[in-house]
């Protein structure tokens, strides 16, 4: 992204539980305002793991008032990027977006020692994907 205006990333994941919860809660909390910042699923859950909750409490992130929001073809719309986590066809595709699928482990089901790896690597990509489409500054 070249252009001043600020980017705009969708995380989708089947629950919107766990994975895309973790990214947008990392990229929310290292954009800061440099990112708009959204999060789905195909077909959500009625709360956020609790392990994952408790994963990324332990890196200083409040998971605890966040709920599963339903994927909407507007949302997917207004996005720039759209990162898929094992939503597999559910997700629409509109020309023009930038699409990355992330294969990571699933956290339904898991405790929390197995939650954190899952966490850190999405902090990893989280910081990778921050160099892509931060806006330039002029």
């Amino acid at each position: 992204m070249t252009d001043a205006r600020k980017p705009s990333v969708l995380f989708v994941c089947v629950h919107n539980a766990g994975r895309s919860q973790m990214a947008a809660a990392f990229l929310t909390h290292l954009g800061g305002d440099q990112v708009e910042v959204r999060s789905a699923g195909s077909a959500p859950a009625d709360t956020v793991n609790p392990a994952v909750v408790e994963a990324m409490a332990e890196v200083g992130i409040d998971l605890s008032a966040q709920t599963p929001k339903i994927l909407t073809t507007e949302a997917v719309q207004a996005s720039d990027v759209v990162i898929t986590m094992g939503c597999g066809d559910a997700c629409p595709v509109f020309p023009g977006k930038q699409y990355l699928d992330w294969k990571l482990d699933d956290p339904a089901g898991q405790g929390v020692d197995a939650v954190r790896p899952i966490r850190d690597e999405i902090e990893r990509r989280i910081h990778s994907l921050l160099k892509e489409v931060r806006p330039a500054r002029t």
